[in-house]
């Protein structure tokens, strides 16, 4: 079921990538970079395991791209998903499922940027030295929730600068990407010219090291480094608002994996090449400790301004992009229905959008950063995006050539890779993730099927009153 004509198409491809690389980078590189050396234990490890993780970003962007283009329209996996698999049938679950876990996965990625964001402010507190006899009651009375409470108001920001046309939100979205962009350009300039490649590409264990126990650290390490990543496909939850999308949608997906993979990849060797990887392992401000030492203490400052910029971005983007799930399976009949409401002015699915900022806040005020990531990610391995890999595969075969405006290189060797890569992933992200995102899908498998039974819908229609 094709949506009605209420959103405004208003995103070319220069809003498209931005709006994609703002999401990626966000504050997800400059918080896990000490995790993923803890995982590697190395500094030529932990450049494999960003390697690794843009490599699968690549190998799956080729999926979204395909079905981006052939699907432009609001909802992106929630759409994919029910076409793939049959719209009246196991399309019709998997669909639900992905709205159900859009419920919980979706605000936990909007708090994660919210919750980075105020974790890298605390570098600016210190650095502030002493407090005001205010601010001091201040802090005494937030106490340990400050980081919370920062959060909150980053998420109540972001939805205030989302409450406006497309095509203004576009512009927004340019003017972040290009701070985003440039943050991330000065970090590997000021590393130039201490640029050690011994130090920066030295496996601790010997280029020649390979084992089995360096496998499984790479899967630990890749875990972090494809949190980073996630967001190169948020064009396609705005399918429904791009202009000439079949060809924009892909070239946005590219664009925006290829240069922040050259940028993630420069970025973690200017800090290697200044901070050893020992020190940077253990540091909770890598990024503002490297600019410090690289360039001094008045330029660590700013750097952290732009970063919190940079988080504030990824925050925007992940809410902006989000907020068309609910409303296009509103639309779809697949959930409650006041969230396919469109703003009669503005012409964007404010209700959606408000629902989901709400929810975004609850989670920044009860959740801290760790552990939401595993999560996220776990959550989202298995339905969205290996069911969206076998998906591909099942359209093809249904569809004709005509109707995929664009076909992958070295079809089927990118989906064989993207899916094994994702079950590898959600393997690595630990056995209390897994259980957790098994028993939310179980939950929504049995919430489906009691809908379906009122509505008599499948796997009940043929069940007489």
């Amino acid at each position: 079921m094709s949506e009605p004509d209420q959103l405004e198409r208003g995103l070319g491809l220069i809003e498209a990538t931005s709006l994609n690389m703002t999401f990626m980078v966000g504050i997800g590189p400059f918080v896990v970079i000490p995790f993923v050396i803890q995982a590697m234990r190395g500094s030529g490890e932990s450049m494999l395991a960003w390697a690794a993780g843009g490599l699968l970003a690549i190998c799956d962007g080729c999926i979204w791209a395909e079905l981006g283009a052939a699907l432009p329209e609001a909802g992106g996996s929630y759409v994919f998903l029910r076409e793939a698999y049959g719209p009246a049938r196991w399309g019709h679950l998997l669909s639900f499922l992905f709205i159900w876990q859009t419920l919980f996965q979706g605000p936990l990625s909007i708090a994660s940027g919210a919750l980075g964001f105020a974790d890298y402010a605390a570098y600016l507190a210190e650095r502030a030295g002493r407090f005001s006899r205010m601010a001091e009651a201040v802090a005494g009375a937030i106490g340990s929730h400050a980081d919370n409470l920062i959060a909150a108001a980053v998420v109540v920001l972001a939805v205030a600068l989302l409450y406006r046309r497309i095509a203004y939100i576009g512009r927004i979205s340019v003017v972040f990407s290009a701070i985003v962009t440039g943050t991330m350009v000065w970090i590997i300039a000021a590393g130039i010219p201490h640029f050690h490649a011994r130090q920066v590409f030295e496996f601790s264990g010997g280029v020649g090291s390979y084992s089995w126990l360096l496998l499984a650290a790479l899967g630990h390490g890749t875990v972090q480094t494809i949190y980073s990543y996630l967001g190169y496909y948020n064009v396609c939850n705005l399918g429904g608002e791009m202009k000439n999308p079949s060809r924009n949608i892909p070239r946005a997906i590219f664009l925006s994996i290829f240069g922040i993979t050259a940028l993630y990849l420069g970025m973690q060797a200017s800090i290697l090449s200044v901070v050893p990887w020992r020190e940077a392992a253990a540091s909770r401000f890598v990024v503002s400790a490297f600019i410090e030492r690289a360039c001094g203490s008045e330029w660590a400052a700013l750097a952290t301004a732009l970063i919190l910029v940079t988080a504030l971005g990824s925050v925007f983007s992940a809410t902006l992009g989000y907020s068309r799930v609910p409303y296009a399976a509103a639309l779809d009949g697949n959930f409650l229905r006041v969230f396919s409401r469109v703003h009669p002015k503005k012409h964007f699915p404010h209700v959606s959008l408000l629902a989901l900022g709400a929810a975004a806040i609850a989670f920044s005020l009860f959740f801290s950063l760790l552990s939401v990531i595993k999560a996220i990610l776990a959550m989202r391995c298995i339905i969205q995006f290996a069911g969206q890999g076998v998906g591909l595969v099942l359209l093809r075969r249904k569809w004709q050539a005509g109707r995929m405006p664009f076909r992958m290189w070295l079809y089927p060797l990118p989906v064989v890779a993207a899916v094994a890569g994702w079950i590898w992933i959600f393997v690595s992200t630990g056995r209390t993730p897994m259980l957790a995102s098994l028993a939310a899908a179980g939950a929504g498998i049995l919430v489906y099927l009691g809908r379906a039974r009122y509505a008599r819908q499948w796997p009940f229609e043929e069940i007489a009153p």
